[in-house]
């Protein structure tokens, strides 16, 4: 028989991941290691990655995984076939789950980026817009004026 309910049904199935990102943070950069000629896209997407409100999220030792999934990009960038590109790309959509790099993978941890900012300059722009009054209806806009009465 299974055993009853607990009593108090809000801390069940909490997640350990939720978090809410803030898109402000003071995460600098690491440099991408020395002895290599990084493809152009590849250093935009590294700094990219860093900007992005992930990076408050990631550990010191999630680097290691972050430099291989930079070499990986680098290698998709500087392939000469489609084959290889296809290749590097499935490993590289693999990689970049363990990351949170995409929505799907923010969504499965539970990260939500903060918008607040964004959604309350939005609405602020929406109010203070003076809305354009409609001109008033005339007599022969009246679509009662087609009706007649039937005896």
């Amino acid at each position: 028989m299974p055993a009853l309910p607990k009593r108090n049904p809000a801390r069940r199935n909490r997640s350990a991941t939720a978090a809410t990102l803030s898109a402000v943070h003071d995460v600098a950069a690491p440099e991408l290691p020395a002895g290599r000629a990084w493809h152009e896209q590849t250093v935009a997407w590294w700094a990219d990655i860093w900007a992005s409100p992930m990076a408050p999220e990631f550990d010191p030792s999630d680097l290691h995984g972050l430099l291989a999934l930079a070499a990986l990009v680098d290698d998709f960038w500087n392939a000469d076939t489609a084959r290889e590109r296809a290749a590097l790309a499935g490993e590289i959509r693999l990689q970049r789950q363990c990351f949170g790099l995409s929505p799907i993978d923010r969504r499965r941890l539970q990260w939500e980026i903060e918008r607040t900012d964004e959604a309350v300059d939005k609405g602020r722009r929406r109010r203070a817009a003076d809305p354009v009054p409609s001109p008033p209806p005339g007599p022969d806009d009246d679509p009662r004026a087609l009706l007649h009465a039937v005896t």
